[in-house]
């Protein structure tokens, strides 16, 4: 005959677990609340987050003109003003050539779509022009009936797009202010906390800045990744246009997923207007090989390599933020697992027991930034 369960045990056990779930309620609400804040003010926690990620960039020429004596507002100034002629170029680059053969590729446009009319006029398919004529008559039709909705189209994308100017602005305007007065904002926040916050929520920013600046180290060593092989392969197959499709294919790696596509949809229209269809499915095959590349390999061991993180837990978290909040929480899916995972590091540090060391490595702040982070720079006196 079996033993009979403890019913003082099972009772604790009851308690403890009813107790453990009241607690996780209470900080999943909590966390539901400050998300549901963070989406009340997302016309400026956006613009402060892409600031952020501009600063990670531009700090380390900022801070070296800081060390080499330069006031904070003149190095701020300089970088600030190098970064835009760097944007400016990159668009440069890409629009210029692009604009050069336009009259070529849109020929090659035209002769495209002729082929494919003759394609599909002979067997299996034997479609006549008049059955062509009626389709695209159909379809003018259509659109004419749906013009309401296309004016309203219209009207959101260009809502979005002037939103995106202003988010663009905002964010420049941040990054200039962060570069200058970065540095004294961890000590001016010390001195606005009481007792053990003082101490820990500095530590814990510091900390996020590394990790932050890790993750856009890594996102662009990805996308240089992704435009030397793409580049290299259009090289070889003679595309035309292959230093811009390089370059586009570089700042796209910094939007997960719809970067990606669009950069490929560009590469492989070119190639297909320019080459013919054998080269354009070559290049397909090339930027689909070079995505799986990135996102099962490159990407994870990168990023597992400079956030700590498992390789595992970054394809989670982006799958994660994709379905959440589509684009924007991919892209954001990653350096906040990361800073999640640090504000867990330190906590679990704090709960030590005192001469006792838990398993498991540590993350270790990058060669280049100092352990502290730029708040902690020499600089912050000057």
């Amino acid at each position: 005959m079996s033993p009979m369960l403890s019913s003082t045990k099972s009772a604790g056990a009851l308690r403890t677990a009813a107790r453990v779930s009241a607690e996780s309620l209470l900080v999943l609400l909590m966390a539901a609340v400050t998300l549901w804040l963070v989406g009340r003010m997302w016309s400026v926690v956006w613009p402060l987050i892409a600031a952020l990620f501009l600063t990670t960039l531009t700090w380390p020429p900022a801070r070296f003109l800081r060390r080499h004596g330069w006031p904070p507002a003149l190095a701020a100034t300089t970088v600030t003003v190098l970064f835009l002629l760097l944007i400016a170029g990159i668009v440069a680059l890409i629009s210029v050539p692009m604009a050069s053969q336009s009259g070529e590729l849109a020929d090659g446009v035209v002769e495209g779509i002729q082929r494919l009319r003759e394609w599909a006029a002979g067997p299996p398919l034997n479609i006549g022009d008049s059955q062509i004529n009626g389709a695209l008559d159909t379809a003018v039709a259509r659109l004419q009936d749906s013009i309401g909705s296309m004016v309203n189209a219209v009207a959101t994308g260009v809502g979005t797009v002037f939103n995106g100017v202003v988010t663009a602005f905002l964010a420049l305007f941040l990054m200039f202010f962060f570069l200058k007065d970065g540095p004294r904002f961890l000590p001016w926040l010390t001195r606005q906390l009481p007792g053990r916050l003082a101490t820990d929520i500095p530590v814990v920013a510091a900390r996020g800045w590394d990790t932050l600046g890790a993750f856009v180290r890594s996102q662009a060593f990805v996308g240089l990744i992704d435009a030397v092989l793409i580049g290299l392969g259009l090289w070889f197959l003679d595309v035309p246009l292959v230093l811009p499709l390089a370059v586009l294919t570089f700042v796209s790696a910094f939007v997960p997923i719809i970067g990606a596509l669009f950069a490929g949809l560009v590469a492989v229209l070119i190639a297909l207007v320019s080459n013919g269809p054998t080269d354009a499915l070559i290049v397909l095959a090339l930027i689909v090989v070079v995505q799986q590349l990135e996102g099962n390999v490159f990407q994870p061991m990168l990023q597992s390599r400079g956030l700590g993180l498992h390789a595992a837990v970054i394809l989670l978290a982006v799958t994660l933020g994709g379905s959440l909040a589509g684009i924007v929480g991919s892209l954001l899916a990653v350096p906040a697992a990361a800073l999640i995972a640090v504000v867990w590091n330190y906590i679990r540090g704090e709960l030590d027991e005192p001469g006792q060391e838990l398993p498991g490595p540590r993350p270790e702040p990058a060669a280049d930034e100092p352990p502290a982070g730029p708040a902690l720079d020499p600089a912050a006196t000057a």
